[in-house]
């Protein structure tokens, strides 16, 4: 059935300046989920009669956003489906959002070819003045917890912090989170894993591709059989482990076999899939975004595999609304949003909406603002100087949150 669009909101469509909500209010079918490509043979006319056939709306956007129904091969249709269902006989219909805290801006290595670190200038890459201050990472972690937030992983540039700081920030991150935490910090040797495991969930591997010609050009100076070690130790001392992905570095679908192989064999009980952000100045400034259908399929595919598997999806501040598809594709949550510059803002209402279009509940909260009692922070027992210097940067980063 044809839908009905006024002169105006035609204009606007066309333009690409009409909002999600005027869509939504239009009529749902508007914004139908990707995954649904019975629609995309359905056609649109305005009330003077222009009917618009279904490839137009592959090139009109919603703010430079592409809108949600383009054809999608009726395998890959499929696909998506019977992961969903999967996902649903597993797992509740909710999802939330993880922040992965970072400790640093430098580090150790710094070609990756996809990092934004390898491009960063000198000035802001010295050891001494890239670390953050335990204040800052202590309070970010708390706004997480009051959020709703999961906690991501605690990460940074690799040898940036010793283990006895390391040691240190896990104790007190356990105490103001009030869970143990995940842990990326490049390959860890039996004795530290012993270590840190009193205050940590599992290790995440930086695996980034499975594909061994792509990891030589995505990561010259990181190779992969250190990781391998790890996570065997992991698997060894009954500590869990988790891998990431980034799609988009140069593998191909034939590769998705090998991955197969590498959550069996070394037990991968996580896995974030990130879609490749081509920033500037990286050896992959100039390469594709891989696409929302493509994302979703390694995703899809995935979940069917391993039914019980945690799969956290990455997206970005342009890639908002490809959330659903991916949900509805069987990833458990979402991450790499700049999500304090971003709190409040349309960026963040639009996540929240695209969780309810894949059918699922979002846990937490991107754009309301967090009842703060200070005297929580009291509690954690740090000595003066620490306590107040956390309760300065919670001030800060709730301005911040506040301006948007």
């Amino acid at each position: 059935m044809p839908l009905w669009l006024s002169s105006n909101l035609l204009s606007k469509l066309e333009q690409g300046s009409c909002d999600m909500r005027s869509l939504c209010s239009l009529s749902p079918t508007l914004v139908m989920p990707l995954w649904l490509s019975s629609y995309s043979d359905c056609f649109v006319s305005n009330r003077s009669g222009v009917q618009l056939p279904s490839e137009a709306f592959n090139s009109i956007t919603i703010k430079n956003q592409p809108l949600f129904f383009y054809k999608m091969d009726k395998e890959t249709e499929q696909l998506i489906e019977k992961a969903g269902k999967v996902y649903s006989e597993n797992f509740s219909m909710t999802t939330c959002f993880e922040r992965a805290i970072f400790f640093s801006w430098w580090c150790g290595i710094n070609d990756c070819g996809f990092c934004f670190m390898s491009a960063l200038p000198k000035e802001k890459t010295a050891k001494e003045t890239a670390i953050r201050h335990e204040s800052s990472i202590l309070a970010e972690t708390w706004l997480c917890r009051k959020l709703g937030w999961e906690f991501g992983f605690f990460t940074g540039g690799i040898n940036a912090f010793n283990a006895d700081k390391i040691e240190s920030m896990l104790e007190k991150i356990n105490k103001v989170y009030g869970e143990k935490v995940w842990i990326s910090l490049g390959p860890i040797p039996k004795k530290l894993l012993e270590r840190y495991k009193p205050y940590v969930k599992g290790v995440v591997g930086s695996v980034e591709t499975i594909n061994e010609d792509v990891h030589k050009k995505a990561c010259p100076s990181k190779p992969i059989n250190p990781y391998l070690k790890m996570f065997e130790t992991a698997n060894e001392i009954g500590m869990k482990t988790a891998m990431t992905l980034i799609i988009g570095l140069g593998e191909t679908k034939d590769d998705f076999d090998k991955l197969v192989n590498f959550i069996k064999k070394y037990h991968i009980s996580k896995i974030h899939i990130y879609g490749l952000i081509p920033h500037k100045g990286t050896v992959y400034s100039d390469a594709d975004i891989p696409s929302a259908e493509y994302q979703a399929w390694w995703i899809a595919k995935t979940r069917i595999e391993f039914p019980r598997i945690d799969i956290q999806c990455g997206i970005w501040s342009d890639r908002i609304e490809r959330t659903s598809l991916l949900l509805k594709a069987g990833a458990n949550s979402i991450s790499k949003l700049p999500v304090f510059r971003k709190f409040g803002t349309k960026i963040s209402y639009d996540l929240e909406e695209q969780t309810k279009l894949a059918g699922r509940e979002f846990l937490g909260s991107l754009t309301k603002m967090p009842e703060i009692d200070f005297d929580e922070i009291d509690r954690f027992g740090f000595d003066e100087e620490l306590t107040v210097k956390i309760k300065d940067k919670i001030k800060k980063y709730l301005n911040v949150m506040k301006k948007n």
